[in-house]
């Protein structure tokens, strides 16, 4: 059976072991009936099915309890986050105590700033690659001004050569040991949310702690994306979003890795909050900041109940699959898009994500050449929910939990058929 059919899709499909997974998601549906090809859950999660109850269960306890489901709703909202950080921890390679669901993704890293990028006359600058996503951009920035420091002169990026669109992993070698000693901090995104790109975080690590300097990752595009693992890497600390490959919902929650060798230092300097303080002498009110071991120490207000329950929907779902079949399925879906783009042996695109399957995720950035976004809308109008980024990239990304292998396929078709 020809691999560039429709019939050999359907055959994939049929021997996917977590095939049965898409149906436990909403797809969004044209106006004939049929659903969209999603490949956008790069940029916002499909609705896992249960989450409507998840939600429907806080309301009604909160309806029935008021003030006092904080401890004696069917789950108490007191300790909600708790309930996550073992199913958050899984997808991260992390201990549970290293973990916390907090936040928004910039605010936590400004947090983690704050007790990480501490700099000296001599130690002061920080490594970021040069086309990361703005948000992280105007976060390092606004910490360097902050600090007193002139951004031309604390930014160090690493940039792709000249007539290449990839970082090159010796070329990040060659920065560390030429600036090794007056950098204070590598904060890199663990995926380029452009190229696709995934840094190689052990080896970075090992390559920045050689140097005497922290390291940390956005891993905006890598949680619930890659089979990560943090605690055994040595990372520093990480942040991430859940709206993505984590299906929590438009601006939910972040969450935030503090490696151990950190997370039980109280005197590491942090912005505090009340909800990071002692549990025990937490409504005390009296006492002066007592951080709570472990990630937990850099909370500061008590979380949203209603968004921490349509993450944990998600999060049940992703514990019971396990990461390790997650990426087994997202490699093959990856590589059978691959291939059938490149099939189409057509000079106007180009794959511009790495070709080797440990420097990619789910996400294939296909490059149009002389761009002007009508190639992107033609596939729009097709049926086809992606992304354009500027100046000339479609990311598609087939997400294992609820993309099939005909999925793949319609998309090519309907590609071809604008090209």
């Amino acid at each position: 059976m020809d691999k560039d059919t429709r019939d050999y899709a359907e055959e994939l499909d049929k021997n996917d072991p977590l095939k049965e997974y898409r149906d436990q998601f909403y797809l969004p549906i044209q106006k004939d009936g049929s659903p969209f090809v999603y490949f956008c859950g790069n940029s916002l999660g499909l609705q896992p099915k249960t989450t409507r109850s998840y939600i429907e269960q806080e309301l009604k306890d909160w309806e029935s309890l008021g003030v006092e489901g904080h401890f004696h709703a069917k789950n108490p909202w007191m300790p909600y986050h708790e309930f996550l950080t073992e199913a958050m921890a899984n997808v991260v390679g992390a201990k549970p105590a290293e973990v916390v669901v907090m936040n928004t993704l910039s605010v936590n890293l400004h947090l983690m700033m704050v007790s990480f990028y501490r700099p000296t006359s001599k130690r002061y600058k920080i490594v970021m690659e040069s086309d990361a996503f703005p948000s992280d951009r105007y976060a390092i920035e606004s910490q360097i001004k902050f600090h007193g420091y002139e951004v031309k002169d604390a930014l160090l990026e690493l940039k792709p050569r000249e007539g290449e669109v990839l970082v090159r992993h010796e070329d990040v070698e060659v920065l560390l040991e030429k600036e090794g000693e007056e950098i204070a901090l590598i904060l890199l995104g663990g995926v380029n949310y452009y190229t696709g790109q995934v840094f190689n975080m052990k080896e970075i690590t090992k390559l920045g702690h050689a140097q005497g300097c922290v390291v940390g990752f956005d891993l905006a595009h890598g949680a619930g994306n890659l089979e990560l693992e943090l605690h055994k890497d040595g990372v520093d600390f990480a942040v991430w979003c859940s709206y993505k490959y984590l299906n929590s919902g438009p601006g939910s929650l972040g969450g935030c890795f503090v490696h151990e060798r950190h997370a039980y230092n109280k005197t590491l300097p942090r912005f505090a909050g009340w909800w990071g303080h002692n549990k025990d002498t937490r409504f005390n009110m009296r006492h002066s900041f007592d951080p709570i071991p472990g990630a937990e120490g850099w909370q500061l207000s008590n979380p949203p109940i209603l968004s921490l329950a349509a993450m944990r929907a998600s999060l049940d779902i992703f514990n019971e699959v396990g990461m390790r079949a997650l990426n087994v399925k997202s490699v093959a879906l990856t590589n059978y898009l691959e291939f059938l783009l490149d099939e189409l042996r057509d000079e106007r695109i180009a794959i511009i994500t790495p070709r080797d399957i440990a420097q990619r995720g789910c996400q294939l950035s296909i490059q149009v050449r002389n761009a002007d976004k009508s190639l992107f809308e033609q596939i729009t109008a097709k049926g086809v929910i992606a992304d354009w980024r500027e100046p000339d990239v479609i990311r598609v990304a087939p997400v294992p939990l609820y993309n099939s292998f005909v999925d793949v396929f319609r998309f090519v078709e309907i590609l071809k058929s604008c090209l």
